[in-house]
């Protein structure tokens, strides 16, 4: 026997001896890691175990969501990958999905920035013909052409 089968025969042997003492209702888990070699973690649970409830446990004992980890580094690129997509209106979450609140999010935002650029390019073209007026005066006219094309680049950029 090996002695990493060995290992878990111990532990497994005495999860069974401590769960004869747990209150009513009670899970067990052990959970064994060596720091930068997650291929040596072990994970042993109860039947039935609810891996939700054990990271509850975790939080209420101290775990904290500002901490550094690569569970939640990987659900938050997967928000940002939700909010991106949805102000791209491409790939939507599956009906029911998590994810969906995020990808809605992303493009209520994005119809929001269009009505924006809409209305705005409507008035910076009102704009354009007013500032037609100041020709004769060359430098005015020439700050307006100016400001013009700075927010019609901001347009531009807006809509891409």
């Amino acid at each position: 026997m090996s002695a990493i089968q060995r290992f878990h025969q111990v532990a497994n042997d005495a999860l069974v001896k401590l769960s004869e003492h747990l209150p009513q209702g009670a899970k067990l888990a052990l959970v064994i890691y060596t720091p930068g070699e997650p291929e040596k973690d072990i994970v042993i649970e109860d039947q039935g175990l609810d891996r939700n409830e054990v990271v509850s446990a975790l939080r209420r004992r101290g775990l904290s969501i500002d901490s550094d980890n690569t569970y939640k580094r990987d659900l938050l690129d997967a928000v940002v990958g939700a909010l991106a997509f949805g102000a791209q209106n491409t790939t939507p979450p599956p009906a029911g999905h998590w994810g969906q609140r995020f990808w809605d999010i992303g493009r209520d935002e994005r119809g929001t920035c269009e009505e924006l650029a809409v209305a705005l390019s409507v008035a910076v073209e009102r704009w354009a013909l007013l500032a037609s007026e100041f020709k004769h005066t060359t430098t005015e006219y020439e700050r307006e052409l100016a400001e013009i094309s700075k927010a019609r680049d901001a347009i531009a950029k807006a809509t891409r």
